[in-house]
């Protein structure tokens, strides 16, 4: 028993002491923040009203650095790394396919200040559409004879190619054989027994 009365308790002042008070009012305030920010969220103002989708006024420029060589360094700008750079999104593409994707997708048409609808053509307007077609192209410029006499002119232009195709061959086949055939003195074939393949004997 005595031996129980000399222990002595452990020391636990290592041990971090909470205020728990100051922690549920930091508790409050994040709340109240967090209730502030969802406020401010929903209430951001009216949603803005975008123009609906038009078709390009320019060409896409696809073919421009196709088989170039091009050097690329880590530290160059954007619009000068490898692939197609795209100036109203500031982004570099890798290929022709991914750009044109890109172009027609939605942040490219967002960026411009488009929605992704199309407007709908009255029947005025597709009335209209049809007669600038029809002013752009000259009256009577097209015909079913026409489409026959290009159908007709076209086969011609085929038969006239293969046969010089095959005059070709020809003339491959003759220069051919006439390389393969070595020339022999006449005498010397004589002499070999070369020059009475197929001759009579007297």
């Amino acid at each position: 028993m005595a031996a129980n009365n000399n222990t002595l308790g452990v020391d636990n002042t290592f041990r971090k002491k909470f205020d728990r008070e100051e922690y549920l009012e930091r508790a409050r305030e994040r709340e109240k923040q967090e209730a502030e920010g969802r406020n401010k969220s929903k209430a951001k103002g009216p949603p803005v009203q975008r123009k609906p989708l038009k078709h390009r006024d320019y060409e896409v420029d696809l073919e421009s650095r196709l088989g170039k060589t091009q050097v690329v360094t880590p530290v160059a700008p954007l619009s000068q790394q490898a692939g197609y750079y795209c100036s109203v999104c500031e982004c570099v593409v890798k290929d022709s396919a991914n750009y044109l994707d890109h172009i027609n997708g939605k942040k490219h048409q967002r960026a411009l200040g488009m929605s992704m609808r199309v407007e709908r053509a009255s029947l005025k307007q597709v009335q209209e559409r049809f007669e600038q077609l029809k002013k752009r192209k000259p009256p009577g410029s097209f015909t079913e004879q026409d489409l026959d006499e290009r159908i007709i002119k076209q086969q011609e232009e085929e038969e006239e190619r293969k046969r010089q195709r095959r005059e070709r061959k020809k003339e491959k086949k003759k220069e051919k054989a006439a390389e393969e055939e070595p020339e022999i003195d006449p005498d010397v074939a004589a002499m070999m027994g070369f020059g009475g393949f197929g001759s009579s004997k007297k």
